[in-house]
């Protein structure tokens, strides 16, 4: 399973920050970088979330997440078409996958995914999306259709926002600015933290 809070991160020395709060699912997604560069960032992402227990989970650069024994990559549509997924498993990489839509759902319950995001939830901030907010609803109807695949929730999400998408099936929540943007963002982790993981 999923831990409940998934942090997104564009940079590891927010994992110096924040893993020693307690983060234990992080992303790292990172950008228009030389390919020397993403590989030493990636691998210095990799040594912190296993210093502190925590799971990594690389954005697009499967080939680094494979060669530098990642726990798991997440691959937006357009990267799913291009990467080898025999390859992934074979090194039993573990994959999370986009998608916004039933045909992207389609395509990626397809791939047999170790986990499902779906967003924007709420209006963000993070990036122009051509897809409308899908709401709450969608949350539980996606859970319904895709049964026992652990689904992320994703967009514009604050603690309150993503104990209701909690709620209403998601069994985690993905944030982003909400903690980078923070003026504490140890502080709002912890926040994050305890609402997440209250038994239900």
């Amino acid at each position: 399973m999923l831990d409940p809070f998934y942090l997104i991160v564009d940079h590891p020395r927010w994992l110096e920050r924040l893993l020693p709060v307690g983060v234990r699912l992080v992303q790292l997604r990172m950008k228009d970088l030389p390919q020397a560069e993403l590989r030493a960032l990636v691998r210095q992402g990799r040594d912190l979330a296993q210093a502190h227990g925590a799971q990594l989970i690389v954005n697009d650069y499967w080939r680094l997440a494979l060669e530098e024994g990642c726990d798991f990559v997440h691959l937006g549509q357009e990267d799913l078409a291009e990467a080898d997924l025999a390859a992934i498993r074979a090194a039993g990489l573990k994959l999370g996958i986009s998608t916004h839509d039933d045909a992207e759902l389609d395509r990626a319950l397809a791939t047999e995914p170790d986990y499902v995001a779906l967003g924007p939830i709420f209006p963000t901030i993070l990036k122009q999306m051509r897809w409308a907010p899908q709401g709450l609803e969608r949350i539980g109807a996606w859970k319904r259709r895709i049964g026992q695949v652990p689904l992320v929730a994703i967009g514009g999400l604050t603690p309150e926002r993503g104990t209701a998408a909690l709620a209403a099936g998601a069994d985690s929540v993905a944030v982003v600015t909400d903690v980078l943007l923070n003026a504490d963002p140890e502080a709002r982790c912890r926040e994050w933290l305890d609402v997440t993981r209250q038994p239900a």
